[in-house]
């Protein structure tokens, strides 16, 4: 991947989006000039809740308002002023919440180079070190919807009963919490009874596109973020959306339903080493709760690197994403399209993007009808308890929990899995680990992909499913899923609950398996009974697998 792209961008507002025009003409009929026929452009920067359809209309007329949420947020300016002041000395911000507004945050405390920890995982051991670290100097953001979510009720307990512990009173305590969500939601209630802040979230927007609301803005304004620079970066940009020519988010959008309609429905997200880190990851629930569904979809792969496993292939339109580039200037990683410029254009290019790919697949974006399924499943475990599971076999510091008639060594049943991919399926991995501990199981990925040429995606657990739950279980029905747990050395209760950070773990990655196995999917799980020797041990048997 060395050529640069050819071709003129199309931009607007400091953005621009190269090759997509190529990937519309490979079609054998244009998707963007049938867009332009239909409208699409003018009724989407309009907010027309039909375009996708009468059974959708009623749903998308609520769900639009991230069209021009940059506008609505800059009244909660001040207010972040305001709250930064007042907060002065708490400078080690944990965002506490799960799905597309928490990635958003992350994509852009990480682009601009701000400290942010996000907290979206139940790991005793990552929790725990979350709650030892500069304590009395942090303010944790509790972000969500729904006060049942159970991750995010989880860590708001938590931190909480910290707080107490360190010998806060009720009061104090209540200072070091901010909770963002939408007005008169069951989170508001809780945080009025505890005497905690709230700053209502756009109830016009959705979690996926939530990233320039105060889900996104709030963390990212208390870590030091220049959030005004954001909005204005979308509002350069907002102009062009409504046009058929000089659009860059219909040409991406276009290029992405071309794409998906000849053959080539997967989409590599590679950086392109020019800025916007942890984009890719945003971008990748973006896509996959939007189009994945009735069986149907997009499925998006973040790939580490331009020469990484996995960024290219006959059935894989390769995107490449960074910052602002100097006119005339197109990055040579060998990507069909390359988008680049300011991260808040970015967020709203890839909004508009992935709406116009659910007006060609024919899918309704706001809608998550298959998402719950894991939650459900974890739900009931957590009442019931988690069956005990026999291990198929167990090498070295390995249990392997494999479907009937796979080999029964390591390297074997990994070959076996790959192979059962056949020529159309994919990989997707979840760890239900540390991410910071153990971080480098994350290399499965890349070794797995180069071993197989099938796409193979990477994600944390309970993060993943919560990010691209929705295509796995509702997208083509191709996919098969491997699991990799670990046994807790020491593991932590959950403040007021029945169950301990461990329990909940066990609890979602069993119910993520439930839901998975119940829509036919072969899952295979490991799990790491110590972990630090069955990450080295795993990784090596990946590796040997392309041998």
């Amino acid at each position: 991947m060395s050529e640069p792209l050819a071709g003129p961008a199309e931009s607007a507002g400091g953005l621009a989006v190269r090759g997509a025009d190529a990937v519309d003409r490979s079609a054998p009929a244009s998707v963007r000039q049938d867009l332009v026929a239909r409208g699409v452009p003018g009724r989407l920067a309009g907010q027309d809740p039909t375009l996708w359809g009468p059974a959708a209309a009623a749903g998308a007329k609520l769900r639009l308002g991230w069209l021009d949420t940059h506008r609505r947020s800059r009244e909660l300016l001040p207010q972040l002023a305001e709250l930064t002041a007042e907060l002065d000395g708490l400078d080690h911000v944990v965002l506490a919440g799960t799905g597309g507004s928490s990635l958003a945050a992350e994509a852009t405390a990480r682009t601009l180079g701000r400290p942010l920890t996000v907290l979206d995982s139940t790991d005793p051991g990552q929790v725990r070190a979350a709650l030892a670290d500069r304590l009395e100097r942090t303010v944790v953001v509790v972000s969500g919807k729904s006060a049942a979510t159970v991750e995010t009720d989880s860590h708001r307990r938590a931190y909480w009963q910290a707080f107490l512990d360190a010998g806060m009173t009720e009061a104090e305590t209540a200072r070091h919490f901010v909770v963002v969500t939408d007005p008169g939601s069951a989170l508001e209630a809780t945080a009025n009874e505890l005497g905690v802040l709230t700053i209502p979230a756009d109830p016009q927007v959705g979690g996926g596109y939530a990233a320039l609301t105060a889900f996104g803005l709030v963390p990212t304004a208390l870590a030091g973020v220049p959030v005004a620079d954001l909005l204005d970066e979308a509002d350069a940009l907002a102009g062009a959306l409504g046009r058929d020519r000089d659009n860059p988010g219909l040409a991406l959008g276009a290029a992405l339903g071309a794409a998906a309609t000849t053959g080539r429905a997967t989409v590599a997200l590679v950086p392109d080493g020019t800025g916007a880190e942890g984009l890719g990851d945003w971008a990748e629930q973006l896509i996959a709760e939007s189009t994945g569904k009735a069986g149907m979809g997009l499925l998006p792969v973040v790939v580490e690197a331009p020469d990484a496993p996995g960024a290219a292939g006959p059935d894989v339109l390769t995107i490449s994403y960074g910052g602002a580039l100097a006119p005339g200037r197109a990055p040579a990683v060998g990507a069909a399209v390359a988008v680049n410029g300011p991260l808040g254009a970015h967020f709203l290019t890839w909004e508009y993007a992935t709406a116009v790919a659910a007006v060609t697949l024919g899918v309704d974006p706001f809608d998550e009808p298959d998402v719950a399924a894991s939650q459900e499943h974890t739900a009931r475990l957590l009442g019931a308890g988690v069956p005990a599971e026999t291990p198929s076999f167990t090498e070295g510091a390995v249990e392997v929990h494999a479907p009937d008639g796979f080999p029964t060594d390591l390297g074997g049943v990994l070959r076996r899995l790959l192979d059962g991919l056949g020529d159309d399926g994919y990989l997707a991995v979840t760890a239900y680990l540390d991410r910071s501990a153990d971080a480098a199981v994350a290399g499965l990925r890349a070794l797995l992909a180069g071993a197989t040429g099938r796409p193979v995606t990477f994600g944390w657990g309970p993060r993943h499913p919560h990010a691209t739950g929705q295509y796995h279980l509702g997208g083509p029905p191709v996919g098969s899923y491997l699991q990799v747990t670990g046994a807790a050395t020491t593991d932590l209760p959950v403040p007021g609950r029945p169950y301990t950070f461990g329990e909940l773990q066990a609890a979602q990655a069993a119910g993520d398996r439930q839901a998975v196995a119940g829509r036919g999917r072969a899952v295979l799980r490991l799990h790491l009974t110590e972990r630090a020797a069955g990450v080295a041990q795993l990784l090596d048997a990946a590796g040997r697998t392309r041998t």
